[in-house]
């Protein structure tokens, strides 16, 4: 990880204003903000380790978890909730074993919720790994979890070969 963050750090001066730019670097690259690349942006930006957690945990932008391969995050704006969000959500935990902004043990899916995708036109919303989808419905959720429990099995077969 020392690597990792050098190369992160070479493009920044080392200061406080930095802040988010660096841990947004560092979450860009790592998929989410370990305590030891935390401590290291505080040596860098020199400023307290409470200052960059401080920073980190105002912004929810920032995990200190890891992520799943399949990230999936589902919108629950105004128009995607009158749309069917909360159905979608249960959906998902059903489909994906886990709750919100949790992880599966299998590093295999993420679930969380955001305020807004943007995308009001054809909520309800979700993204799958940033790719969106619109107008969901439990039927197309089954349909894109199945998608990839096949293409993860035929890429295991593959393997095999």
């Amino acid at each position: 990880m020392e690597d990792t963050l050098k190369e992160i750090f070479s493009k920044f001066q080392g200061s406080e204003e930095e802040l988010i730019p660096l841990l947004q670097g560092v979450q860009d690259r790592l998929g989410y903000l370990p305590e030891e690349s935390m401590k290291a942006i505080a040596r860098f930006a020199e400023v307290s380790e409470s200052r960059v957690y401080s920073v980190a945990t105002f912004y929810a932008m920032f995990r200190f978890k890891p992520i799943g391969k399949y990230h999936f995050m589902v919108c629950r704006g105004t128009a995607c909730h009158v749309r069917g969000a909360p159905r979608i959500l249960v959906e998902l935990e059903k489909k994906l074993g886990i709750q919100e902004g949790e992880t599966s043990e299998d590093m295999r899916y993420s679930l969380e919720t955001v305020a807004c995708i943007g995308a009001c036109g054809v909520a309800p919303n979700i993204t799958v790994n940033q790719k969106p989808h619109g107008r969901m419905t439990g039927k197309r959720v089954a349909e894109i979890v199945a998608n990839i429990e096949t293409k993860e099995k035929e890429f295991a077969d593959e393997q095999k070969s």
